[in-house]
C-alpha cells in the first residue's frame, strides 16, 4: 500500500458555474474541500498483474507457498508481507488536533493527513484506524488483534490521561514499537530546538529552567523528556495553576509529575512560575498575559506552540525573548511532529526493534539539532520539514540507538 497525495481536481467533479466541488449549492469555492474529496490516499500495488502469471504468483496458487512457510517460520512474515513497513494509525476521535472530541468519522482527514505524512517524509506505509469506542479496555484489545498486520501502532489524538494507560498497556503487550505522537514527536521536536537555543545562548540545558503551560498528554511528556535529558528544573500549570506537591487535586498522572518536576517548590498561577524563568512551552492553547512574559529571565525562550493561535504572539514574545517558536508554519522555527515521528518509524522499521526506547528518542532529537549545523540563528533553531536532510538523518540515528539499547531485531 502507498500512500498517495492526490491531485485534488484530477478525477474529482467541479462546478465551475458555483466553484464548489461536486456540489450544486452556491457555495464559494474551498481549496481545503477540494483537496480531501475522494479522500488523500489510496492503495497501490508494488508488484504488477499483468496476466495469468502474475496472477498466479501473486494470488493462489503461488501465494500458498508463501503462507505456508510463514506458517512453519512466522518470522517469515517479516519478508514476504508489508509488515516491517506499515504502521497503524490508530486513534479514538477524542483530542483531534484543536478540535477537541469530535468522533471517530470526524478524525479521519486527520488520520489520513498523518499517513500520508509518514509515506512523504519517511517513506514509511500507515494505515488510518478509527475506533468506535473511547474506552481503554477495548482500545488496547482491538489493536492487540490487529498487530499481526503491522510493524508498528502510532496512536494519535487520544485524550488524557487514558492515552498514558492505553501506550503503557500495549507496549506491554505488544513486541512492536508503540508511539504515542502527541506525547513523544512533540517532546522529541521540543527537546532538539531548545537544545539548539541554548547552544545559541552559549548555556547548557542544565542552566535552564522552563515552565509549561498544559498539563495533558504533550506538556506531561515534555517535562518528563526534558528532565531525562538533562534540564535544570520545570514547572507545569494545568488550568488550577503550578502542579505542586501541595495540591489536593491531582489525578494520578499529576502526582507522579509533581514529583518529578518543580524543584524549586513553585505554588500558585503560571505567571508565578514565569518570574525569572528562562523557558515557556506552550502546549495548552491558552493566552499568557505580556506582563508574565516580560518578568522571565534576560535571553528567554518562547515557544508557543498553540495553533492556529500560539500562547504568547510572536510580535510580544520578539520584545522580550532571545529565540521565539511557535506550531505555526508562517512564522520561523516551527515546532512540527512531522519532523520526528517519520524518521523514528521509519529508523525503528528499518532494525525491527521491538519498542521506541528514550534513547532511541533522545538520538532523534539529537540527530534533528544537529541538521541546523552551523546555519544556527534565533530565526533557525529548528530546520524546516521540507529539509531532505532530516529524515534520513534521525532514520540513522534511531536505528543505531536500538541497536545499542538492544532492542533491535536485525
Amino acid at each position: 500500500m502507498a500512500a498517495e497525495i492526490v491531485n485534488p481536481r484530477s478525477d474529482r467533479s467541479t462546478d465551475s458555474s458555483t466553484g464548489s466541488t461536486g456540489s450544486a449549492t452556491d457555495e464559494p469555492f474551498d481549496p481545503a474541500f477540494a483537496l480531501h474529496r475522494g479522500g488523500k490516499m489510496a492503495v497501490q500495488a508494488t508488484v504488477p498483474i499483468r496476466d495469468k502469471d502474475d496472477l498466479s504468483l501473486a494470488y493462489t496458487p503461488g501465494v500458498a507457498k508463501v503462507c505456508s512457510a510463514i506458517a512453519e517460520n512466522p518470522e517469515l512474515v517479516h519478508d514476504y508481507t508489508w509488515k516491517s513497513q506499515v504502521v497503524a494509525v490508530v486513534t479514538d476521535g477524542t483530542a483531534v488536533l484543536g478540535l477537541g472530541d469530535i468522533g471517530p468519522e470526524a478524525s479521519l482527514p486527520v488520520m489520513e493527513g498523518k499517513a500520508i505524512l509518514f509515506k512523504q517524509f519517511g517513506g514509511v506505509d500507515a494505515v488510518p484506524i478509527a475506533l468506535a469506542t473511547t474506552d481503554a479496555d477495548e482500545i488496547v484489545e482491538t489493536v492487540v488483534r490487529l498487530a499481526p498486520s503491522f510493524g508498528g501502532v502510532n496512536l494519535e489524538d487520544i485524550s488524557a490521561p487514558r492515552c498514558f494507560e492505553i501506550e503503557r498497556r500495549l507496549q506491554e503487550r505488544l513486541d512492536i514499537p508503540v508511539f504515542h505522537d502527541d506525547q513523544h514527536g512533540t517532546a522529541v521536536v521540543t527537546l532538539a530546538a531548545l537544545r539548539n537555543a541554548a547552544k545559541l545562548s552559549g548555556r547548557s540545558l542544565g542552566d535552564l529552567r522552563a515552565v509549561i503551560s498544559g498539563a495533558g498528554a504533550a506538556g506531561v511528556a515534555i517535562a518528563k523528556f526534558l528532565l531525562e535529558a538533562g534540564l535544570g528544573d520545570v514547572a507545569v500549570a494545568d488550568r488550577k495553576g503550578i502542579v505542586s506537591r501541595d495540591r489536593e487535586d491531582l489525578t494520578e498522572v499529576k502526582r507522579e509529575l509533581a514529583e518529578l518536576t518543580n524543584k524549586a517548590g513553585i505554588s500558585g498561577p503560571l505567571d508565578t512560575a514565569l518570574a525569572g524563568a528562562d523557558v515557556f512551552i506552550g502546549v495548552s492553547g491558552g493566552t499568557v498575559p505580556e506582563p508574565a512574559v516580560a518578568s522571565m529571565a534576560p535571553g528567554a525562550f518562547v515557544f508557543a506552540m498553540a495553533n492556529p493561535n500560539p500562547e504568547v504572539h510572536p510580535d510580544i514574545a520578539h520584545k522580550y525573548a532571545a529565540v521565539v517558536a511557535t506550531g505555526r508554519s508562517d512564522y520561523p522555527n516551527q515546532i512540527n511532529n512531522v519532523l520526528a515521528f517519520p524518521g523514528i518509524f521509519a529508523g525503528a522499521l528499518q532494525v525491527r526493534a521491538s519498542r521506541i526506547t528514550e534513547g532511541m528518542k533522545i538520538a532523534a532529537a539529537t540527530a534533528l539539532a544537529d541538521v541546523v549545523g552551523d546555519e544556527l540563528a534565533a530565526d533557525y533553531v529548528i530546520p524546516s520539514p521540507f529539509d531532505e536532510r532530516v529524515a534520513p538523518a534521525v532514520t540513522a540515528a534511531v536505528a543505531a540507538a536500538a541497536r545499542a539499547e538492544g532492542v533491535a531485531r536485525r
